[in-house]
């Protein structure tokens, strides 16, 4: 298991380069989005960008506007000699705990590249168990490694089309706006509603709603007739 951290202005192609020159010929970059809402699946993505034809303006997704994302998706998607996507949706969050699913989804997203990966550079502390090769964990990799950077902005779009998709579902939560997370809005929506089969029951929030669903049922079961 290898990490590192350092601090850097953008994301490059520096970090796939040392990897080539320690031998590595395949360079995949992996980052999820998800995993703090309390709604929707964690998305990974998997990425080997071709090195000849990087789009410009790559960086960590959170840093783009939804236009911007969406643009660079679709270039990605055009040039990468490679993407993969795993989705992880809430019953496998509440079976490997959040933690355990976004690893379980950085394993299995750059398994399933088309490309088999000599090498995984991934976005945070953690190297996962069961990836293909060895793995490269980097604080901030998504603002680093241009193949991160990639890999956040598949798996940001893809989540958020997911969310606009749960909110046609379950419209009374607003997850287009919000991508399930916990603003005013939808923390009013779960008091007025309850969960819906999209929330992630073990997050504190969804689990206390979830509470009180059950002692209003309570309540009316018990009531006389």
């Amino acid at each position: 298991m290898l990490f590192e951290s350092d601090a850097q202005t953008a994301p490059d192609y520096s970090h796939e380069l040392a990897a080539q020159a320690r031998g590595a010929r395949i360079v995949a970059g992996v980052d999820e989005a998800g995993r703090g809402p309390l709604a929707g699946p964690v998305v990974v993505s998997a990425v080997v960008l071709d090195a000849r034809a990087i789009p410009a303006g790559l960086n960590d997704s959170k840093k783009l506007s939804e236009e911007q994302r969406e643009a660079l998706f679709e270039q990605v998607v055009a040039t990468a000699l490679a993407v993969s996507v795993v989705v992880a949706p809430p019953s496998i969050i509440l079976s490997h705990n959040i933690r355990g699913a976004t690893l379980w989804g950085m394993a299995q997203a750059a398994i399933g590249l088309s490309l088999p990966p000599d090498r995984v550079l991934i976005d945070g502390r953690d190297v996962p168990m069961g990836l293909p090769c060895e793995g490269l964990a980097l604080i901030g990799g998504d603002g680093r490694s241009v193949s991160i950077a990639a890999a956040s902005i598949v798996a940001k779009v893809t989540r958020d089309r997911m969310c606009r998709i749960m909110d046609g579902d379950a419209p009374n939560f607003g997850f287009a706006g919000h991508k399930g997370y916990s603003t005013a809005q939808h923390m009013r929506a779960l008091v007025d509603h309850g969960p819906c089969r999209h929330h992630r029951e073990e997050f504190a929030p969804v689990a206390q709603a979830w509470e009180r669903v059950r002692l209003a049922a309570g309540a009316v079961a018990g009531a006389p007739s």
